[in-house]
């Protein structure tokens, strides 16, 4: 049933995304339109594609971006209880039975609208008020993640600020966006960098969460979780530390592995480009 219901999205996908300005073959572009938006990508500094080569291969492995992006976004991803119903399963365990099946259904996506909220809060301020800096909303995603998930790890807390830290748990989720637009932008001058680093970025998250879940979210210890709460609270005070780094790394030594790799192999064993 899931995959009927993609179906569209996908078919959307394909006729609908009109790929990169120098490919694009969609009919709903006049040529006028490919050729500005070609011009935006050259003022943007964006190069157009060029073949994969060993030494294109070396440069992407030998750099930074590939490796500080994807521990950032699997840090993201896996950081919060978003795999999980965690509200649904505490509003269903009430011995009490005090919620109906409606209710228990309709009150945790007060969580997904506050992530919607924040999510567009998050992309104004880090393109305004930030003017352009990504890593504090990341901060303070992580922040808020850290104050929700070690009061419900301790779990004897007033039920009001269980319910708030419920809805809360939406502010961590809506910080995608703004890692792939930072990976955009540190990797904005090679495209085929770009690509290989966002698919990592991807790849990384997901391979830990097709495992981690099955650990830290066991359906036995419903709805306390205290294993994942707690978990989740140590990948997001990582995320607040790896966000900030990586930020002075881009802005202070963008070609430190190089340096560090430069420093390991001789000159004859590994040459990288510059």
């Amino acid at each position: 049933m899931d995959g009927v219901i993609s179906l569209p999205v996908a078919f959307a996908g394909y006729y609908f995304i009109p790929d990169i300005p120098e490919t694009t073959k969609a009919r709903y572009l006049s040529e006028n339109e490919r050729a500005y938006a070609r011009k935006r990508m050259e003022l943007e500094g964006r190069q157009q594609r060029q073949p994969y080569t060993k030494a294109k291969f070396k440069k992407i492995l030998s750099s930074w971006h590939i490796y500080l992006l994807s521990i950032l976004y699997m840090l993201f991803n896996n950081g919060n209880a978003g795999a999980v119903p965690v509200f649904a399963q505490y509003l269903k365990d009430s011995k009490n039975h005090k919620y109906t099946v409606s209710q228990i259904n309709v009150y945790p996506t007060g969580t997904n609208a506050v992530q919607v909220v924040t999510t567009l809060i998050y992309a104004w301020a880090s393109d305004s008020l930030l003017r352009g800096r990504r890593w504090p909303p990341i901060v303070f995603g992580g922040l808020v993640n850290i104050l929700v998930y070690v009061s419900l790890s301790i779990w004897s807390i007033p039920e009001g600020w269980r319910w708030a830290c419920y809805y809360l748990a939406g502010c961590g989720g809506g910080l995608s966006g703004l890692c792939m637009a930072w990976a955009h932008e540190i990797c904005t001058k090679d495209h085929e960098e770009r690509a290989i680093v966002v698919a990592s970025m991807n790849e990384l998250a997901y391979v830990f969460q097709a495992w981690l879940p099955l650990i830290i979210w066991q359906q036995v210890e419903a709805p306390e979780y205290q294993k994942g709460f707690i978990t989740v609270s140590c990948l997001s005070f990582l995320l607040i530390v790896v966000a900030p780094g990586e930020n002075r790394v881009a802005e202070s030594a963008p070609d430190i592995c190089a340096v560090l790799l430069e420093e390991f192999y001789s000159p004859m064993q590994f040459e990288i480009e510059r």
